[in-house]
């Protein structure tokens, strides 16, 4: 299983994740089908040092140069089927009509019936098959009341499992609740995400790292925890 980590707008990630056997390929939280603008190089390397791998792919380029998804694609030489959506949020989901219209018979899947182009929505606990991939669906409510996470693993593989957790869950907090209860929200980050394997590796929706950490500094000034996030996330 391969990521690729595609910055867009001015601090979102989509995914396209790559079964390597049958080069089937998964978009995850398309914002931006044709042209996006990547954050700095360096931002993307601090940003997932801590779990380069194999499986892994960093996208080191300027500000200013134009990258497309389905560039990508092309490039890679794989077949994208399908798009897994986190939540309806425009951010997130404002890419899937234009990409539908250049990919027919493209599924669009999510659990929000107010994700753009929604083909079919999920249930909590529902896993997909793509090639080797397996995918369960978690139901993450707190940013929004639809939100789901996508947590993967493959067979017969040492990576690690990753998740894809959109604004549920991100590097030193979590989205804001906008649409559920704290209970709720509680539950999808402590029960539900929080009860992943220690090993999963986390592919969030923003890069908030150092507005997050500066945050807990605020609060907590004596944590040495946070202190050390911070140092290593400034790298």
């Amino acid at each position: 299983m391969k990521v690729k980590v595609i910055p867009v707008l001015e601090d979102n990630y989509m995914y396209l994740v790559i079964e390597e056997h049958t080069r089937e390929a998964v978009a995850v939280d398309v914002a931006v089908p044709k042209r996006a603008h990547p954050l700095p190089g360096a931002l993307c390397t601090r940003a997932w040092r801590p779990n380069t791998g194999s499986h892994l792919d960093h996208l080191h380029l300027p500000n200013s140069h134009p990258f497309q998804l389905l560039e990508i694609v092309g490039r890679e030489g794989v077949s994208l089927t399908t798009v897994l959506t986190t939540h309806h949020h425009w951010d997130h989901a404002q890419g899937n009509t234009e990409l539908v219209r250049l990919l027919p018979g493209l599924v669009v899947l999510g659990a929000d019936e107010r994700i753009c182009a929604l083909t079919r929505r999920l249930a909590h606990g529902e896993e997909l098959r793509f090639g080797a991939i397996h995918v369960r669906c978690l139901l993450t409510p707190g940013h929004t009341s639809g939100h789901m996470s996508y947590f993967l693993w493959e067979d017969e593989c040492l990576d690690p499992p990753a998740v894809f957790s959109g604004d549920a869950l991100s590097v030193a907090g979590c989205g804001s609740r906008l649409e559920t209860t704290a209970q709720q929200m509680y539950h999808s980050l402590v029960e539900t995400l929080g009860t992943l394997p220690p090993e999963t590796k986390v592919f969030c929706g923003h890069e908030h790292t150092l507005g997050n950490l500066e945050f807990a500094q605020k609060v907590e000034p004596c944590n040495n925890h946070v202190k050390a996030k911070l140092s290593w996330a400034k790298v």
